[in-house]
């Protein structure tokens, strides 16, 4: 079993102001524009690349993404990690891990909650 650590938002750069902090969620994914999108997903795949590069999984995969959350305020687990599960996945096939992120070579994908970390909020991914 693996264990990596994924980003929880990536920082976009500006030409003209400071740099921008982008969270990584459901709620913001379905409101940004394809441009931003794409930039976040490279930012996403880039923030990986030397956790994966070389990394290689000849059969099927189960992962496990688990939430810690920075407060107690309410979170829809779902909105935080089905997007995190997207990006993770599409990283796993750009850097040659898998093959490909459909059902022939990802067995199973669950999400739980790890609990509060305000130290440290971040959302960890186990591969089996």
């Amino acid at each position: 079993m693996i264990k990596i650590n994924l980003p929880l938002s990536v920082t976009l750069p500006r030409k003209t102001k400071e740099d921008r902090k982008v969270i990584i969620n459901l709620n913001n994914y379905r409101n940004w524009h394809y441009i931003i999108s794409n930039d976040v997903k490279e930012r996403y795949k880039e923030a990986l690349r030397y956790t994966l590069m070389g990394l290689k999984f000849p059969g099927k995969i189960k992962l496990h993404f688990v939430l810690f959350q920075g407060s107690n305020r309410r979170v829809d687990r779902a909105n935080v990690l089905s997007i995190q599960e997207k990006f993770f996945c599409d990283a796993l096939v750009h850097y040659g891990c898998i093959v490909d992120d459909n059902d022939n070579f990802i067995e199973e994908t669950r999400y739980t909650t790890g609990g509060v970390d305000k130290n440290n909020p971040r959302v960890e991914v186990y591969i089996d």
